[in-house]
């Protein structure tokens, strides 16, 4: 990939760059669809991670839930920006835009491909009704409420 565009900001530069490491590690012998992906925690610290992949396809991880938990397991509970780095410039799993909307109520994401090519969008307009702790039922004779 080419150098971040210089029409971002600092910061999302920094997210960009960051993904872009984490695909270089990227362990991807089955599909060769290797992905990094950085999110930035609600404390300003960026968390990266690549996609991880299995012979027994069910345990690959996406880069995005990897950074997600990196961030989560370091005491972050909120995810403030992610950025995304595929061949392609593909958007995020169902999957990982399910894991993304349980640490953001919504989320600025920069996709980006090899190219250097970059766009902008949003969790809420990839993923407009997630799934939430809202709709799970609580024991037998509570009501549920919102979050």
């Amino acid at each position: 990939m080419s150098a971040p565009d210089p029409l971002l900001s600092s910061e999302w530069r920094a997210l960009l760059e960051a993904a872009l490491a984490a695909r270089a590690k990227a362990h991807a012998p089955y599909s060769r669809f290797p992905v990094g992906a950085a999110v930035r925690g609600a404390s300003g610290r960026i968390y990266s991670g690549c996609n991880v992949e299995n012979a027994s396809s069910g345990l690959t991880v996406c880069a995005e839930r990897v950074a997600v938990w990196k961030a989560i397991s370091e005491g972050e509970r909120e995810v403030v920006a992610l950025a995304v780095v595929t061949e392609s410039g593909a958007m995020p799993c169902g999957a990982c835009r399910q894991v993304l909307s349980e640490f953001a109520q919504d989320l600025p994401i920069l996709v980006a491909d090899t190219a250097g090519q970059a766009r902008f969008t949003s969790l809420a307009a990839l993923y407009p009704q997630p799934f939430s702790r809202a709709n799970l039922v609580k024991a037998e004779g509570e009501e549920r409420s919102a979050p």
